[in-house]
Order: structure tokens, then sequence, then C-alpha cells
């Protein structure tokens, strides 16, 4: 039998309750451009109960979490500057699969699965509505459910989306009031007199390639990534090491080995985005649900890259991300006066030279539940075909470990970049 998914025609979820009808100034990380895009995700859930206890249980929570979040049931700006509360409500889509989440093997193969029956359409083109936050439920046969949720990054970080959805599931579970009180206090940063357009930026003579990047996983054990800090700990004489920085530093390292970018000597880049929450003056409260992030960017030759140990390439990390105080603070004092400009640090060049690596083990999405524990697992979609991007997450449950999704090498390069990194993952 063909899988397939019935899905209705959407709604909009309003508050439960009045709430302040008013514009909110976005922070000057929200209004940057590259963030006017929406990230989309796949949540994994064992069932709550019988067949549609799920859409409505979370449907009557996200209601009452509209209440205390009510920005985000309100509109973006058309120059993206402020969000309009006006109430108007979260797109809200039910679907039914016909089949059980058992016989998908809960979606464990991620490249199997079928993005777009299990995100919600966007009701734009056909109704004429720009929600912020858009969700579908789709409930299979008495297993489990699959929540597909769409979130404009404009007006939340991976932390904050993660928040939000915990206050939904906590209202699914019947906790009133809330754990963590949402705070909106989007003038942490002072805005610059004068500003230059931020986004994404494509190298000189840049030409759009004529190829997809291809998407595959990296299942790494638990014990593997422990072994591996524990050694570099060990050897280095250091307090600490992250899985995240092992992790980043094996695929950086190996994807440039497989990549084999020809005799010359090329420059190439790791980007990733850190957490500035604690970087600010005074310091962020617990709340906070705005983007709050600044990108790390380091820089070196390919030949030095390859020719690097493991260690030394995690030391390369952690010497990046020891000076973000100081990167992050010089960014937030920049004045761009007197057409003065400096070079923008969210706006790393495109190509197949920067890899893009994200952390979403620790966001908070893992530890979602609307009644019978945390999610499966969690899915991220691919954002662009020619951007090369790794997103380290968690294994799915009740594995522990980390599973790392990757749209970053072309077809030509995935067997070398698979043999290449296989002895660590194994």
């Amino acid at each position: 039998m063909e899988f397939s998914v019935t899905k209705s025609n959407g709604s909009l979820v309003q508050p439960s309750k009045p709430t302040p009808s008013t514009t909110l100034d976005l922070s000057r990380i929200d209004r940057l451009p590259v963030l006017r895009c929406n990230a989309r995700t796949l949540h994994v859930f064992e069932a709550i109960g019988p067949l549609g206890v799920a859409q409505s249980t979370i449907r009557e929570a996200l209601s009452k979490a509209l209440v205390p979040y009510y920005p985000l049931a309100g509109r973006l700006t058309s120059n993206g500057s402020n969000i309009d509360c006006t109430g108007d409500g979260v797109w809200f889509v039910e679907a039914t699969a016909n089949c059980s989440l058992k016989s998908v093997g809960y979606f464990e193969d991620v490249t199997s699965i079928p993005f777009n029956e299990l995100l919600p359409p966007h009701p734009h083109e056909t109704l004429g509505v720009d929600p912020l936050v858009l969700m579908q439920v789709t409930e299979f046969e008495g297993d489990g459910f699959v929540m597909g949720l769409t979130f404009c990054h404009t007006i939340c970080d991976g932390l904050g989306a993660a928040q939000f959805l915990n206050a939904i599931s906590e209202f699914a579970r019947g906790i009133d009031p809330l754990t963590i009180t949402p705070v909106w206090q989007r003038d942490f940063i002072p805005q610059p007199q004068l500003t230059s357009p931020s986004n994404l930026q494509l190298p000189p003579n840049f030409v759009f390639p004529d190829y997809n990047l291809v998407q595959t996983n990296i299942d790494i054990p638990l014990h593997h990534i422990t072994d591996l800090k524990n050694k570099f700990i060990e050897e280095n004489k250091v307090v600490h090491c992250s899985s995240f920085e092992i992790v980043a530093a094996i695929l950086w390292k190996n994807r440039t080995h497989a990549i084999g970018l020809g005799p010359e000597s090329r420059t190439m880049k790791l980007v990733f985005f850190a957490n500035c929450r604690p970087l600010v003056e005074p310091p962020l409260p617990k709340g906070f649900y705005g983007n709050c992030f600044f990108p790390v960017t380091i820089t070196t030759s390919s030949d030095i890259l390859t020719q690097a140990s493991l260690d030394e390439v995690v030391k390369m990390i952690q010497e990046a991300k020891a000076r973000l105080p100081e990167e992050f603070a010089h960014w937030v004092n920049v004045n761009e006066l007197n057409g003065l400009k400096t070079e923008d640090p969210f706006a790393p060049p495109l190509g197949y030279d920067t890899l893009f690596v994200s952390e979403w083990g620790r966001l908070g999405f893992n530890q979602v539940d609307y009644g019978n524990g945390p999610p499966v697992h969690v899915v991220p979609m691919q954002g662009s075909a020619i951007i090369p991007v790794a997103i380290v997450g968690m294994l799915p449950r009740p594995n522990k470990g980390v599973r790392l999704m990757t749209w970053c090498v072309q077809k030509d390069h995935l067997e070398p970049f698979l043999e290449s990194i296989a002895t660590i993952a194994q």
C-alpha cells in the first residue's frame, strides 16, 4: 500500500483569551534580512491517546499558549521591523496517514521521509494570510503522530521556538501556570544609526552550481564521542571538550579531505551560530524567546585543514569560541556613521568552501512532551540545495549519541566523504 496523507483545509487557531492589540519592535538581530525565512521541522511522537486525541489536545493547548505568546499570533510588518499583534492566529492543519508509524519505521530513515506530506501547506496563495507559525499534526493508525512545523525565523531562534513548543506541551499536560514565563525584551541591542542590508553573500563572480547537495546521515554512538572527548582532554591537559566541538572537527576535516579541492590550496570556512544570551549586559532573562545568536567563523587553508590532526582542528574551534565575547561586543557597538562600514559577520560568503554547522541537541526540542514522553526524534528539512549545511542532532530514542544530518557534499563526493568519516562513525 502506498503511503498517503489526507489533510484538512486548515484553520487559524487564535489565543483562547483576549490579548493586547499593539505593535512591538523587533530586535537588531530579528531584523536581519537573512532571517526572513521559514525553518521547517518534523517532530515524531508516540501516541498520547486514540485517534483524534493528539490533534484536539494540541490545538487546545496551542490556543492557551498563544495568550502569553500573543506576538506569535500576530503578523510581520512589510518592512520586517515590527510585529503587529493582531491576534489573527497560527495556521493549524489536521491530517491522517493511511498506516502506522511503526510500518514506516518511525521515519528513522530520514532520506525516505515525504516532507511535503507531513508539513502544512502555506495558506498565503489560497487565502492571502501569512502566519508566523504553521503547524500540521498528522495522526497515524494507533501508534503516534508527527508534528510538521514551519516557523518564521524573524521572531524566534531555535531556543525560542523550542521554548514555545514546551509551553504548548505543558498546557497539554495540564501544567498551568507555565514553568517559564515568556519575555519579549527586544531592545537589548541598540539599533545602529545607519544600517546596510545583511544577507548571505555570494562570492565574487559566483556561478550557481549545476549540482544539488545530497543528504546523508551519520550516526555516532555516545561512547565513541565520550572516548574522543576524554582522549582530547587527557592529551591536551584541558578541563573541557564538548561533543559539538568533536563532531564539528570530524566533519570539517573529513569533508575537506573528501571533496578533493585540487592541487591548489583553497580558503575554507566553518561557520556555526552561538547563543549570546549570557553575553548581553545585563544578561537576558530566562524567558526571552527572540533571536540572540552570533556567527562564529573559522578560516584556514585546505592544506592546513587536511594535514591537521583532529585535536588541532578541535583547538581551532575552541579558540574561535573563546573570541566570541569580544567579537559579539564589537558588533553590538558598531555604528555605521558617515558611510563607514565593517565586514558583516552575518553575511559569510556562500559557496562549496563554506560549511555551516548547527547544533540542535541542546535547543530543547527533544524535551517537548505532550503526554507520552519526548519525541522519538526531530528532523530538520533541507533549506538549500547549494549551501553546505550539517545539523548536529540526537539519535532517535532510545539510542544515545549524535545523528549528523548533512547536506554538505555533491553526489560525486558522497562516497569518499562517507569512507573518510566511517572509522569515526562506526
